[in-house]
């Protein structure tokens, strides 16, 4: 592992210290390590790895846009805030389809941080979903309905604008497990 990945999964690892996955005892630093995994496996350039594990400090700790463009630089600083929410005070329905509008058009590599991140969100629901069942829907502030339209949505945003978006198969592994989970038609 080099030098600067490391450095991003000591960061995340505190930042995220003491946190767990939503209505489990799942540390949350699984997840950011799960999505550069995902990058990792997309032979992703290290930046968008390190941006992948710095993903979710800035909307979920105390850490700052500013702190991590001071320890990691300008461009993962600006993939982070790429892939993050920007107004997080706002109804839940206005900030997902922000990001559903700013993803489809957004940068290649902030749409492969994007993509990776709720790709691992969508599989670790789906597992959960598969041994929970409907249960699983209460650890969200919106149900199944509005969460089968968010993840739905983001399927379709994702690939818009990307030249050959066949060249990055989370893409596809991504609309897969939509699919797979709520099925092709609306609930």
């Amino acid at each position: 592992m080099n030098e600067l990945i490391d450095r991003a999964l000591n960061f995340a690892a505190k930042a995220h210290q003491g946190q767990y996955r939503k209505g489990t005892d799942i540390p949350y630093i699984v997840h950011p390590v799960g999505v550069a995994m995902i990058l990792m496996e997309i032979n992703a350039p290290d930046e968008v790895i390190v941006a992948g594990l710095l993903h979710d400090v800035v909307e979920d700790t105390n850490a700052t846009l500013l702190q991590l463009e001071a320890d990691f630089g300008p461009e993962i600083a600006r993939l982070v805030a790429g892939a993050s929410e920007p107004d997080r005070s706002a109804a839940w329905e206005e900030r997902k389809q922000h990001t559903i509008d700013y993803l489809r058009r957004a940068p290649l590599f902030v749409k492969l941080v994007a993509c990776a991140d709720k790709l691992h969100n969508i599989r670790t629901l789906s597992r959960d979903y598969a041994a929970l069942g409907d249960a699983v829907w209460g650890r969200f502030n919106r149900g199944k309905t509005q969460q089968a339209w968010y993840y739905r949505a983001l399927a379709q945003s994702l690939p818009k604008g990307v030249a050959s978006p066949e060249r990055y198969p989370v893409f596809e592994w991504f609309s897969q497990e939509v699919e797979n989970l709520f099925g092709e038609t609306a609930d």
